[in-house]
C-alpha cells in the first residue's frame, strides 16, 4: 500500500516543491546566525555546506522550529566553543523541558553546549549585528519575527499589531508565512500575506512556511504580483 499524501505537490518531481521545515540563516559581517533549528536543521546545514555557526535565534517553541537544536553539537566540536542561543523566557523554559540534558547540572560528554540569553521585545545585538524583534501572534501564541537591517523574517503568524507593523515598514526584503489560500486559525493566507507586503511597501516579498494545500510552485507563482515570490529551499537573498 502507498502511505502518505497523494496530492500534486507531494508527488511533484520539481525541486521547488520539495520543502523542508522553515528556517533561515543570516550571514552578516562574516557571522552566521540561524533563526530556528527545525527537525531538518542538520540536513539543511549539510546541504549548504555551512562550516561555521555563531548563534541561534528562536521565534517560538513549536517542535517544527526547535527540534534540531541537538545538532548544534557538531559546531561545538568543529569550532571548539559553545553556541550562543537567544530566545524569550517562555521559549527557554520550553527548551529546558525538551532538551533537559543540555541544561542538566551534570554535563554528559558530547551533549550540545550552548550559552542562553533571554530576549524581550526590544532590540539586541549579536556580534555587533542589530536584531529588532517584531511581536506577532500565531493565533494567541506570541511569536517573534526579526528585522536585521533591510531584511525582515516573520513566520507562524496570523496577526501583526499596528505598532509592530511600524517596525517592518521600509524593509526591502520581507519573508512572510503564507500557509495556504483558505482561511486558517493561526497562519496568514496567500492573500493576507500579499496585502501585508503591499502595506509595508516591501520591495520584495518571499512566502515561506507553505503547506501542500497552497498548490505547486509553478501554478501558485502564476497568481502572484511581480514583487512577491514563493521562497524555495536553498534560496539565497542578498540585501
Amino acid at each position: 500500500p502507498v502511505i502518505g499524501c497523494q496530492c500534486d505537490v507531494c508527488l511533484s518531481k520539481q525541486p521547488e516543491d520539495k520543502r523542508l521545515r522553515s528556517s533561515v540563516m543570516v550571514s552578516v559581517q562574516g557571522k552566521n546566525i540561524v533563526i530556528d533549528t527545525g527537525p531538518d536543521f542538520r540536513q539543511q546545514m549539510l546541504r549548504e555546506q555551512v562550516m561555521k555557526l555563531d548563534a541561534v535565534v528562536f521565534t517560538h517553541e513549536h517542535k517544527d522550529h526547535v527540534a534540531g537544536l541537538d545538532d548544534v553539537r557538531a559546531f561545538n566540536f568543529k569550532m571548539e566553543k559553545e553556541i550562543d542561543v537567544y530566545a524569550s523566557e517562555r521559549v527557554i523554559e520550553a527548551l529546558k523541558r525538551e532538551f533537559h540534558y543540555i541544561f542538566a547540572d551534570l554535563k554528559y560528554p558530547g551533549i550540545p553546549r550552548i550559552n542562553v540569553s533571554t530576549i524581550q521585545n526590544e532590540s539586541f545585538d549579536i556580534e555587533g549585528i542589530k536584531f529588532i524583534p517584531i511581536q506577532v501572534y500565531h493565533y494567541k501564541l506570541p511569536v517573534f519575527g526579526y528585522r536585521i537591517g533591510d531584511f525582515t523574517y516573520i513566520t507562524d503568524a496570523n496577526h501583526i499589531p499596528e505598532e509592530e507593523m511600524e517596525k517592518i515598514k521600509g524593509t526591502k526584503v520581507l519573508v512572510l508565512n503564507a500557509l495556504r489560500k483558505e482561511e486558517h486559525i493561526s497562519h496568514f493566507t496567500l492573500d493576507q500575506a500579499i496585502e501585508i507586503a503591499q502595506k509595508v511597501k516591501a520591495e520584495k516579498c518571499y512566502l515561506t512556511h507553505i503547506s501542500h494545500l497552497m498548490g505547486t510552485h509553478k501554478e501558485t507563482s502564476k497568481q502572484l504580483p511581480p514583487h512577491v515570490k514563493i521562497a524555495t529551499d536553498g534560496l539565497v537573498i542578498e540585501v
